[in-house]
């Protein structure tokens, strides 16, 4: 295996991963530490039935099979650049663009279950427990490395000359 297959392997593995420990982490924010920061003193448990009694759902399900996408999406990406060798900037660029998109996923994810919280606690709405701010600063970093490096592989190319 050349040295640059193995850095467009690695960094698919790398990639992926990432993707899926920023879902994880995200589904954790969601659906177990923000309930508890929206009601202190209370068990998860004494929450959803708190939310049940006034007819709020926390959605977890619809959370958790929204953030796998980004997970199935990481999966294919790492899929198509190992057989079809793309250069391994190339594919971390790709990878940053997922994670990048995992901020609004996040909040997308988030909208349901954080109105339920608010609906039934009268706290803001949202993902409001402090280990979400991290995942928000990745996205951000992703996007801006999304850039940065996309116009480093647009520089470092070399032009196609085209004749008709």
């Amino acid at each position: 295996m050349t040295s640059s297959r193995r850095g467009s392997v690695l960094i698919s593995i790398g990639g992926a991963l990432a993707v899926a420990a920023y879902a994880v982490w995200g589904a954790v924010q969601i659906t177990i530490l923000t309930p508890l920061a929206a009601a202190p003193g209370l068990t998860l448990r004494e929450i959803r039935e708190e939310m049940a009694a006034v007819g709020e759902s926390p959605s977890d399900a619809a959370v958790v099979i929204f953030l796998t996408l980004g997970v199935v999406f990481a999966a294919v990406v790492a899929l198509i650049v190992i057989r079809a060798r793309v250069q391994a900037g190339v594919a971390a660029v790709l990878f940053l663009a997922l994670l990048m998109l995992g901020g609004p996923a996040l909040f997308v994810a988030s909208f349901g279950p954080g109105m339920a919280l608010a609906d039934t606690f009268g706290v803001a709405g949202g993902v409001s427990a402090p280990g979400v701010a991290p995942l928000y600063a990745v996205s951000a970093l992703a996007g801006v490395g999304c850039i940065v490096l996309g116009v480093a592989l647009a520089v470092r190319s070399r032009p196609i000359s085209v004749t008709i």
